[in-house]
């Protein structure tokens, strides 16, 4: 995602700080770590079975008030109840993150016929990200160890339920100007986790990943193509691509507007056709990714990470711009999406479970604050109306509100709200 991680660097400091505290306590040279019968990554990532989400449990604009224990137990049983089984979070620096590992465990212990596993990411930041100095692209942000070593204690501690760690979200792609590295880094925490696994120092099942936008990982231009990436592609278990076709109906707009062939077909056929032409471009991103490594003799699952659609906008994507912006069209992003991943064996990490509010804080309509499928008003988007409908949520509440439709479950209303993409021969390319 385009939002940025807006956490103090001192605060990192702090925390790394503590943590050589409590890594001290621990014993640093153990020959083997217990894997329990749960399911390896293997096993689920690439499984229709086993839905994959992206997660985020803060409820407040001001991001750090944490979701407290209860809350994010709240949040898996209704992730849960919509099938979800693999919840993908990265905020190992933040208590988010390991209470979400100890919810999921005190669920287990209650019931123990409760599944859900965690791809746990590691924030990973050049050297002055975050601060008014100059970002060192070329070196790292001394805050990635603790990064890295929190992401190992929490894999340890929790096996059973921790199936992926990823080093950096996002953190090769260059648009990402405050914090992004080179891939030598990422390289260098890939390797150090596949090490520890070899000395049995981690679970030698849990499969290690960067999860990062498509063009890092070989799909975008040529200035991607170093000999660092292919090392990368080959030193991890997976690669996890990010494909954003919403953002692009801004960007790279030319898939998005109604072609002159489609100029004659009703509102709603224009719309569902722009659907499909987004699902094309995701796919072409994918394949893009794909190409590049198999041109380079490597076989390995590709799954993607992140992929979503926003439900508000009032910048780049709504009625003044790409006109994208809706719940009527998330909803067919969604079923398209689900319905090719896993049809092929893709793992996809859509993004997300629920709406967060802290991502553009200053701008409450700003897009990257509604890609949830269940708002802050406890309310299931149209995607999984369905879901509504089939009384899953029976008995579930968020946030004491038991789960009610947007719009009251009126399609009508809903569909008063969207708008016909623009006509292809209308839209210019942003410099």
């Amino acid at each position: 995602m385009k939002e940025h991680f807006k956490c103090s660097f001192m605060m990192l400091l702090v925390l790394m700080a503590f943590s050589c505290k409590e890594n001290a306590k621990q014993t640093p040279n153990i020959k083997t770590v217990k894997e329990t019968a749960s399911k390896n990554a293997k096993d689920i990532l690439g499984n229709p079975e086993y839905l994959a989400i992206s997660y985020g449990g803060y409820r407040h604009v001001d991001h750090d008030i944490e979701p407290t224990l209860d809350e994010l137990k709240e949040d898996m049983k209704l992730l849960s109840a919509m099938g979800i089984k693999i919840v993908r979070t990265y905020k190992v620096h933040l208590p988010q993150a390991a209470n979400l590992l100890k919810a999921i465990s005190e669920l287990k212990q209650k019931d123990p016929s409760f599944e859900m596993y965690v791809m746990l990411g590691a924030w990973i930041d050049c050297k002055n990200a975050w601060t008014d100095q100059e970002p060192d692209h070329n070196e790292e942000s001394e805050a990635n160890t603790w990064q890295i070593e929190e992401a190992v204690r929490l894999a340890n501690e929790y096996p059973d339920i921790v199936k992926i760690i990823a080093v950096g979200n996002e953190a090769m792609v260059k648009w990402a100007a405050s914090y992004y590295v080179q891939p030598a880094v990422i390289l260098k925490w890939v390797t150090h986790l596949q090490n520890l696994k070899k000395e049995g120092k981690l679970p030698k099942n849990l499969w290690i990943t960067s999860s990062d936008d498509f063009s890092s990982w070989g799909g975008g231009g040529s200035e991607y193509h170093t000999k660092d990436l292919e090392k990368l592609i080959g030193a991890v278990d997976y690669i996890s691509m990010h494909t954003y076709p919403y953002h692009n109906t801004h960007y790279n707009p030319a898939f998005w507007g109604v072609p002159e062939n489609e100029e004659s077909l009703t509102d709603i056929e224009k719309i569902d056709a722009a659907m499909l032409r987004a699902l094309q471009f995701a796919k072409s991103q994918y394949d893009s990714v794909s190409g590049y490594m198999k041109s380079l003799g490597v076989q390995k699952p590709i799954h993607i990470g992140e992929t979503g659609w926003a439900t508000m906008s009032d910048g780049f994507y709504g009625p003044s711009g790409s006109r994208a912006t809706d719940e009527y069209k998330q909803g067919l992003y969604y079923k398209h999406m689900r319905d090719w991943t896993n049809a092929n064996g893709i793992s996809c990490f859509y993004f997300e479970g629920f709406d967060e509010q802290w991502k553009d804080a200053e701008n409450p309509m700003g897009s990257e604050n509604h890609f949830g499928l269940i708002n802050l008003k406890s309310e299931a988007k149209f995607p999984i109306w369905n879901l509504v409908d089939a009384g899953v949520f029976n008995g579930l509440t968020r946030d004491g509100r038991p789960i009610t439709k947007t719009y009251n479950g009126d399609k009508d209303a809903l569909m008063n709200d969207v708008m016909v993409p623009p006509l292809a021969r209308e839209i210019t390319k942003p410099e």
